[in-house]
């Protein structure tokens, strides 16, 4: 676009006195003036009505918003992505989607969704329909886990987008000291005798926040039951599984990390980084976490804050199982796509999202931010196995991985959770169970308060 304030003489033209041409000068310059202002009218007239569609996304490596640029740039003028960031801490995303949709806020167009939030936001009506051309464009590959934490009541309310899961990370020389075959699926019971008969910690997630959730989720899904009897069921009548058979084996796999020391000594406030560095550490052995801990271990070892020699004592394993005859199921985690139902262009919406979730934008995603696919073809592009070499172990994993549980009640679920399940030395499995299952139901009931 010219500037204005260029035009008028040129380069070589002569400076002459003569007030006619002074005047015809001018002039020119006034109607140059003119007719590059009403280019540049035209073209922010143009931009303007271009529409705009925000994105809420969750903070990254700038992932996002680099497919927001790329698929604005591919609609040639149909709308135009601008990202509106949300905070990091998953709660507080939650929390600012959901008063934005009760309130009908029209700018919801796109919104990155963490998976356990997505039934607390569809069962209102707060998301718009995935059209069934949309859901079949860009499900046709989609990993089984990814796609069962994009659905309620069996309905796609979602678009998967990227997806997570937890391997079991594992030092080769501890493994190898405890005459375990890694090839083969290992349990809770094995690896926790591992680590106490080399005197070694386990790298968990022993804080008080979401990540207690999602393990004890894994621990009661890889024995083949669910939290929530019946996601579906109203607040009156949701029951769960905590006070059962699974949950008092979950419970006694928790608490015999929390009373023999075997998170290591800052257990209770061990998130996912704390236990990557407790992993990366002397005595570090087992690890159950996320797959972005190579390339972070990785970099490490290359900036000399941990020996260069770590990585290379690094393995890595399905999660690991609870009884050896049932398979386990992984923690699932990632971001879905969501549209607002009160948005001005959900149509363009879903055409933008089309555009982000394609697999060879999934593959660039991963690649740059070390987020998985929830694509299955994407996974075939060599970049990804040239940087991740455990990328079959992550899409396996994805396949089996099960969803928190899925209920517009999810936040009193995990908040409880969270209350009686931590620190893990106060675990006790005759009673905990038990007393986070009534506190539950009192909660849903009305009976008692958060």
């Amino acid at each position: 676009m010219a500037d204005p304030h260029s035009a008028g003489r040129g380069a070589d033209e002569p400076v002459v006195q003569d007030g006619r041409r002074r005047r015809g000068r001018r002039l020119a310059a006034v109607a140059a003036a003119l007719t590059a202002g009403g280019m540049l009218a035209s073209g922010c007239a143009a931009e303007a009505e271009t529409p705009v569609l925000t994105w809420y996304m969750n903070p990254d490596d700038g992932g996002q918003q680099m497919l927001a640029e790329q698929c604005t740039e591919e609609a040639d003028g149909r709308y135009r992505i601008e990202a509106s960031l949300l905070p990091r801490d998953a709660p507080a995303q939650r929390e600012q989607l959901a008063r934005r949709l009760a309130a009908g806020d029209s700018s919801m167009d796109i919104m990155s969704i963490d998976p356990p939030f997505i039934p607390e936001l569809a069962e209102p009506g707060f998301l718009a329909p995935v059209p069934e051309d949309v859901a079949e464009a860009t499900t046709q590959d989609t990993l089984e886990g990814a796609l069962d934490g994009a659905r309620w009541n069996d309905e796609l309310v979602t678009v998967p987008f990227w997806a997570n899961t937890q391997l079991l990370w594992y030092r080769e020389s501890v493994a190898e000291e405890a005459g375990l075959d890694m090839s083969e699926p290992v349990t809770w019971e094995q690896i926790m005798d591992a680590a106490a008969d080399q005197d070694k910690h386990l790298g968990v997630q022993g804080i008080k926040a979401e990540s207690m959730t999602v393990w004890v989720n894994a621990l009661i899904a890889s024995q083949d039951e669910q939290i929530l009897e019946d996601p579906s069921a109203p607040a009156g009548e949701l029951s769960t599984t905590l006070d059962s058979p699974a949950g008092t084996a979950a419970a006694e796999i928790l608490a015999r990390i929390g009373d023999e020391g075997l998170g290591g000594p800052g257990v209770a406030s061990m998130d996912e980084n704390q236990s990557m560095l407790l992993f990366q550490g002397e005595q570090g052995s087992f690890m159950v976490n996320w797959p972005f801990v190579w390339a972070a271990t990785n970099a490490a070892a290359e900036e000399g804050t941990i020996d260069a020699e770590v990585p290379e004592d690094i393995g890595w394993a399905q999660y690991p199982r609870v009884d050896e005859d049932t398979p386990s199921a992984p923690p699932l985690g990632g971001i879905n796509l969501g549209v607002g139902a009160d948005s001005e262009h959900p149509e363009l919406a879903y055409e933008a999202i089309e555009c982000i979730v394609r697999p060879e934008h999934q593959t660039e995603y991963f690649v740059t931010n070390g987020n998985p696919p929830s694509s299955a073809e994407a996974f075939e592009d060599p970049r990804i196995e040239e940087d991740y070499p455990m990328a079959d172990a992550i899409r396996e994993s994805l396949e089996n991985a099960a969803p928190r549980p899925q209920t517009p009640y999810y936040n009193e679920i995990s908040t409880t959770i969270q209350e009686h399940y931590t620190p893990l030395d106060e675990i006790d499995p005759e009673s905990t169970p038990a007393e986070a299952d009534q506190y539950v139901i009192d909660v849903l009931r009305g009976e008692r308060l958060l």
